[in-house]
């Protein structure tokens, strides 16, 4: 197991083949993929694709989604990081910052919290240049986590029929 970073509260590493259960959780909830096109997972080894996809990121990019585990506990939180991202924006591929948590944990400040973190890492240790980020239109909660960490809204745009916000954040640009 790879610890990428900590914060007060939570370790930030690589996602493992024993977080398969609580992917599987974490995916399969209906209210999780509510603003993410609505197609929650329904068999274990749909979750273990998603594993080996965010391995290949590791691999293939040297960056993907990290796990969130509590400190205390090492209980599974959901994930966060950085993604190569090619789909939902045609035109360019980009660094994308992500999060999703499991439900039990949300409006607890994680998010926001480890986020900030993977930025501050991101632009310190990795010297990113730029780092993007899209929450869909409705989703008030993503928004405001992006908005709070420093990310700046660029535009809107279609992703099959759906309307979202478009965010940038540089590192002279935060405020961490």
């Amino acid at each position: 197991m790879k610890i990428h970073l900590q914060t007060e509260r939570y370790n930030v590493r690589d996602i493992e083949d024993y977080d398969l259960e609580d992917m599987f959780d974490l995916d399969s909830n209906p209210n999780v993929h509510k603003y993410i096109g609505n197609q929650p997972i329904s068999k274990p080894e749909e979750a273990e694709e998603i594993i080996k996809n965010i391995k290949r990121q590791y691999e293939n990019f040297g960056v993907g989604r990290w796990a969130i585990a509590d400190k205390v506990t090492d209980e599974f939180i959901g994930w966060t990081g950085f993604k190569r991202e090619e789909k939902l924006r045609p035109d360019r591929v980009y660094l994308d910052l992500g999060y999703r948590l499991r439900e039990k944990f949300w409006g607890q400040g994680i998010a926001a919290e480890t986020a900030k973190a993977c930025l501050k890492y991101g632009f310190d240790t990795l010297n990113y240049k730029e780092v993007f980020a899209c929450a869909d239109i409705n989703h008030l909660a993503s928004n405001k986590i992006l908005l709070k960490i420093g990310f700046q809204y660029v535009e809107d745009f279609e992703f099959e029929g759906k309307k979202l916000h478009w965010y940038a954040i540089k590192p002279e640009e935060k405020f961490f």
